[in-house]
């Protein structure tokens, strides 16, 4: 009887002070939970670093250069099929299921080039991976030359990336610190009002003119 008793009072106390914390009060805990979460992930999540090589496309006497363009963009597509990182794993020395998850290509619709970009935890890593799908995509492309009179040549191999392309954890921290604050605002919207206000309005009582004017009516 007496644990029952004391939950609804336990309750209730915990709404009466919610009530009358300050507006500022909600704003600044959820910015500074949020900042302090957001810190902590960019800490503890490793570095992500991006390494980017390219290739370009060139016509031979067969062809011209609108025919490269659009076989940039054919070659940008199958980049990263299984063919190609099939033989890119042998220079790269990651299984293809690494090579997926890490390696994507672009083209550029008005530069017959493609970019293989990859992304790994090592720096070392990533520009191996991007120049070892290049490297296999170029051999491709040399397979199927006299068909498509078109040839892929190296036009920039990627370097190992000094810094890395994830965010740092002042950056996650800030973030974290403006979605905690914006929660914050949310939930002083849908806060409890303080009623004690209302409920302790006394009677409203007639004033003497008004009484007056009553009794000299009747």
């Amino acid at each position: 009887m007496t644990d029952n008793s004391a939950r609804p009072h336990r309750r209730s106390s915990a709404l009466h002070r919610a009530r009358t914390l300050p507006p500022w009060s909600l704003l600044a805990a959820g910015a500074l939970a949020g900042g302090l979460l957001g810190g902590a992930y960019g800490a503890l999540k490793p570095p992500v670093y991006t390494a980017t090589a390219y290739v370009v496309a060139v016509p031979t006497e067969k062809s011209d250069p609108a025919s490269a363009l659009g076989f940039a963009q054919a070659y940008g597509r199958v980049a990263t099929q299984l063919a190609v990182l099939g033989d890119a794993q042998v220079w790269a020395g990651v299984p293809v299921k690494t090579l997926q998850g890490s390696v994507h290509a672009a083209t550029s619709p008005d530069a017959p080039m493609v970019s293989v970009t990859a992304t790994s935890s090592r720096a070392d890593l990533a520009a191996d991976m991007a120049n070892a799908v290049s490297r296999a995509l170029t051999r491709h492309a040399a397979g199927a030359k006299a068909t498509t009179n078109v040839e892929l040549e190296p036009f920039a191999r990627a370097v190992e990336p000094a810094e890395p392309s994830s965010a740092s954890p002042a950056v996650t921290a800030l973030v974290g610190a403006s979605a905690g604050g914006l929660l914050g605002g949310l939930l002083l919207l849908v806060r409890p009002k303080d009623d004690r206000r209302e409920t302790a309005r006394p009677a409203a009582v007639p004033s003497p003119a008004l009484a007056a004017d009553s009794h000299g009516t009747l």
